[in-house]
């Protein structure tokens, strides 16, 4: 399934990237790109691998790592993926909420 990520995650994932570059190095940098191409691919091969949300319907819930969590919607019949936010776990869980909203 083709996956694509919303404005929402383009925005997180650039700060994230940004975050990590200035805050750690260019290879934690690295590997948490691998890590998150690895979680992307696998969704892509296996829609349904993640857990449903308990808390938000209809969107699947990825670990990439302890800090940070993909939510993701299935549209089976346009066959694709859509990352809908990139969230870090250390954050208030109301401000996933309004994201989602």
């Amino acid at each position: 399934m083709k996956v694509f990520l919303s404005e929402i995650a383009q925005n997180k994932l650039l700060k994230l990237n940004d975050f990590l570059l200035e805050n750690w190095s260019l290879k934690v940098r690295n590997d948490f790109i691998k890590k998150l191409s690895s979680k992307i691919q696998q969704i892509s091969n296996q829609p349904e691998s993640c857990p449903q949300s308990n808390k938000f319907k209809g969107l699947f819930k990825c670990v990439v790592t302890k800090q940070t969590i993909l939510y993701y919607r299935v549209n089976v019949d346009k066959k694709e993926i859509e990352i809908i936010s990139i969230f870090d776990s250390r954050q208030n869980p109301d401000q996933l909420e309004k994201e989602l909203r």
